[in-house]
């Protein structure tokens, strides 16, 4: 495809800015107040603010959507996320569901980081539902996987070019790269259902997968190798 995706750590997770010469979509927005990450990368690309087209939310966490409202003041793009989790991200909360392991310091710290970061609630201009195809101006398809289990509106953004092997998906929290590749294991709302919609999207074949945590995408046979 005629694009370039551009990883940009944005304190504990990354966001990335997927460029075409028709304009520039965002995946995630990393914690609040990291808004300038994203403005300098655009304007290193030689790009306008107002080049942004979209600002997609994989799942309502602070460390995903926390500079989404201030980078729709800046670029005036619409935040985009799947309906299940417009509530919680129009409150600025992060529900954690169940939590396992090494997940129970990060949930015992969550209160702090409320209070420090303050993340502003972001009501979303478009809530998507799964298979649904963004409209956009760009020259590749964008369709929404709804990939449940981590919260109930958690998802992932599937681009697709023309060709068979033109396929990539931005999956949010459902993988992880971060010490090396392995599935969501700390937070679901639904384990059973996380897993199965991680199945769902082995089952695509996409041939990178980029993780919400973790600059390295993942190629097709070690998504595959994930349980």
């Amino acid at each position: 495809m005629s694009i370039h995706i551009h990883p940009i750590p944005m304190g504990m997770g990354i966001a990335y800015l997927i460029e075409s010469a028709a304009g520039l979509l965002l995946v995630d927005a990393g914690l609040p107040h990291w808004e300038q990450a994203v403005l300098r990368r655009i304007h290193a690309l030689g790009r306008k603010p107002g080049a942004l087209q979209l600002i997609y939310i994989t799942h309502a966490h602070l460390d995903h959507y926390g500079s989404a409202a201030a980078l729709r003041r800046a670029s005036g793009a619409p935040v985009v996320i799947h309906r299940a989790d417009a509530d919680a991200i129009a409150r600025g909360r992060t529900p954690l569901g169940s939590i396992r392991g090494r997940g129970w310091l990060l949930a015992a710290l969550l209160p702090l980081a409320e209070r420090v970061l303050r993340p502003e609630p972001t009501l979303p201009d478009i809530l998507c539902d799964d298979g649904d195809a963004l409209d956009l101006d760009l020259p590749f398809a964008a369709t929404v996987l709804h990939t449940s289990g981590h919260t109930p509106g958690s998802s992932c953004l599937i681009v697709e070019g023309e060709g068979d092997q033109d396929r990539i998906a931005f999956a949010g929290d459902l993988v992880s790269n971060t010490t090396h590749p392995h599935g969501q294991r700390y937070f679901a709302h639904d384990w059973a259902i996380l897993h199965h919609n991680l199945a769902r999207l082995q089952a695509l074949h996409p041939q990178w997968v980029y993780p919400g945590h973790g600059r390295a995408p993942l190629d097709d046979a070690t998504l595959q190798r994930l349980a």
